[in-house]
């Protein structure tokens, strides 16, 4: 997909701050340093509208970006930080239970995984909430450059067998420093947003002047 205008909108954490517009909504859910950012800039090549921090655990809201004004990506709070309280993990995960289950404008959650590890607890935990919902859902494995090209199918063997995925169930091995998979995931992402990749864009966005940077700190490595 040619994406010529990007922007944040919002960092909301109740539903009356949400976008009223209607456009359909790509939420990305997935551990701290699982590489959220990464993807959503690869994705719209941008280098720093979602930036990266050294400080995991940072995004506490759903942050909205808004793509070619033609769909939303709402990035989620990163989950499974041990230094974020209790309280506040709680408060994190009503505030996207809520989102997931009452948001008519979600079509699709891109669950994060990090390829270089088996899916730890909350990573299954959070794909078996999903599917038990009947939630649309693709998984991508992030940071497929970090693993050596001989060692790759055998890391993705790893992670669809802990996560109990079928044949049929969608999975996109993914790079940010790359681009891999890159076309496979905007695929996905249009058909189930319903959107025209082709479609062209009205007017070519301004991405030196006057850019507006939402910090999101779930990249490191």
């Amino acid at each position: 997909m040619k994406v010529n205008q990007s922007e944040f909108i919002i960092s909301a954490v109740r539903p009356e701050q949400y976008p009223d517009d209607g456009l359909p909504e790509i939420a990305l859910a997935g551990r701290s340093n699982v590489g959220k950012s990464s993807l959503i800039n690869r994705l719209i090549n941008r280098k720093n509208l979602a930036r990266t921090s050294s400080t995991p655990g940072k995004t506490q809201q759903l942050n909205y970006y808004k793509i070619n004004h033609d769909l939303y990506f709402v990035d989620f709070p990163g989950y499974g930080y041990a230094k974020v309280s209790k309280e506040q993990r709680f408060a994190w995960g009503k505030m996207m239970e809520k989102y997931l289950l009452q948001r008519d404008e979600l079509k699709l959650v891109m669950q994060m995984v990090d390829m270089r590890h088996e899916p730890s607890k909350d990573d299954k935990m959070m794909n078996e909430w999903l599917r038990h919902h009947g939630l649309p859902l693709v998984v991508v494995a992030t940071k497929m450059d970090k693993i050596p090209k001989t060692r790759r199918a055998k890391h993705i063997k790893v992670i669809k067998e802990a996560l109990g995925l079928r044949s049929g169930d969608l999975f996109v091995p993914f790079s940010s420093e790359e681009g891999l998979g890159k076309e496979e995931l905007w695929d996905i992402i249009t058909r189930h947003a319903r959107v025209d990749k082709y479609a062209p864009v009205e007017e070519e966005a301004d991405h030196e002047a006057g850019e507006t940077v939402q910090t999101a700190g779930d990249d490191n490595y």
